[in-house]
């Protein structure tokens, strides 16, 4: 028996995008009555809704069913409430608007969850919409495990697992996954309070519901970049910036590696500025002399570091023309914008306490989930 399947994709101001992803849901090799599109607009400004439209009137008896529905809230967390309180399939899974799939991607999905899982994803590497040295050089540091996270859905090599390997992988966090409804009837909804790190609280209360999250490394899809440095600095500056936040929710969901950024920050630049305040007031001491040896070792360590990972970028996209010079650089910005946006999270925590709720208690017989 063919699983029922419901895809869904969340979009904001995503209509230039949009069409290529919708194409590539329609070529899905998977039994397209068996499959059910939501297409959820949040509420946007361009248009992203005339699009839905166009492909539910155009698809609409390709499937068992095209719906376009409106997210009031705007987010993704109030976007995904949206799907799970309208979803009919089995199994739900949602893509980024942003986002490129191949044909076999909801196939392979339901082969695993076929397994016997609840839970799985595979690989998303990151692409760009354009092939200039300045896009390629944003995009390997955005792939670099240095520049991004350690994640393995981020991989695309060794890292990720080999794709032809029997051996079963359980991770803490999955992109663009597949989960069987009954997950969510057991967990409940998204916390409609986190803007940024939903996924992160969404899959601690999975697996404290004793779900596991199957990685899959012959899953792929992939994810656009942000098509320029601004827009990815803020991006990480906001990534930052909810991390903080969340420790007030479901500290435990969070990874010491989402602080680095901000440790490093802090312990650079304020060391940094008591060695040229010494140095500039001519003060000796021994307090003055430790900071600056320490501050000097950590930025010894720092640039060698990104030096280091900016060849190894360099080793695995010999095809690509790119700036190798900007490349160290793109991680100190990166890391200095995620770090300061991570303090600016936790200066306003106290001020942000009361909008955000705590994770609700599991349905009777898991455990429970409240701090």
């Amino acid at each position: 028996m063919t699983m029922f399947v419901t895809f869904a994709v969340i979009a904001y101001n995503e209509e230039k995008t949009l069409p290529e992803l919708l194409k590539q849901i329609a070529a899905q090799d998977y039994p397209h009555k068996s499959m059910e599109i939501l297409l959820v607009d949040s509420e946007s400004a361009d248009g992203t809704k005339k699009v839905m439209e166009e492909f539910a009137g155009r698809e609409g008896k390709s499937f068992a069913a095209v719906r376009v529905l409106d997210n009031p809230g705007r987010t993704l967390p109030c976007g995904w409430n949206v799907i799970l309180k309208e979803a009919a399939g089995e199994a739900i899974v949602r893509v980024d608007a942003h986002a490129e799939i191949p044909a076999d991607f909801v196939s392979k999905n339901v082969s695993v969850l076929m397994e016997g899982e609840d839970v799985v994803g595979g690989r998303r590497p990151c692409i760009t919409d354009e092939e200039t040295p300045w896009k390629n050089t944003l995009l390997m540091a955005e792939s670099s495990m240095f520049g991004s996270s350690f994640a393995s859905y981020r991989r695309n090599g060794k890292a990720a697992g080999d794709k032809n390997s029997t051996e079963k992988l359980y991770v803490n966090s999955v992109f663009h996954g597949m989960y069987r409804k009954k997950v969510f009837d057991r967990v409940g909804p998204y916390n409609e309070s986190l803007k940024r790190t939903e996924d992160n609280e969404m899959h601690w209360r999975i697996r404290q519901a004793g779900f596991k999250i199957r990685f899959a490394p012959q899953i792929v899809s992939r994810e656009h970049i942000r098509g320029s440095l601004k827009a990815m600095l803020a991006q990480k500056a906001a990534n930052g910036y909810w991390i903080a936040l969340t420790c007030a929710v479901c500290p435990r969901c969070l990874s010491v590696f989402y602080f680095v950024p901000l440790v490093f920050t802090l312990l650079a630049f304020l060391g940094t500025g008591i060695s040229i305040g010494g140095a500039v007031c001519g003060a000796t001491g021994v307090f003055i002399r430790t900071v600056q040896i320490l501050t000097g070792l950590l930025w010894a360590l720092y640039i060698s570091l990104a030096v280091f990972m900016s060849m190894n970028a360099g080793v695995h996209n010999r095809d690509r023309k790119y700036y190798f010079w900007m490349l160290p650089v793109l991680f100190l910005l990166l890391h200095v914008s995620y770090g300061l946006g991570t303090l600016a999270g936790f200066i306003c925590l106290p001020f942000k306490r009361g909008q955000l709720k705590k994770p609700q208690a599991l349905s009777e017989g898991g455990k429970d989930c409240t701090l």
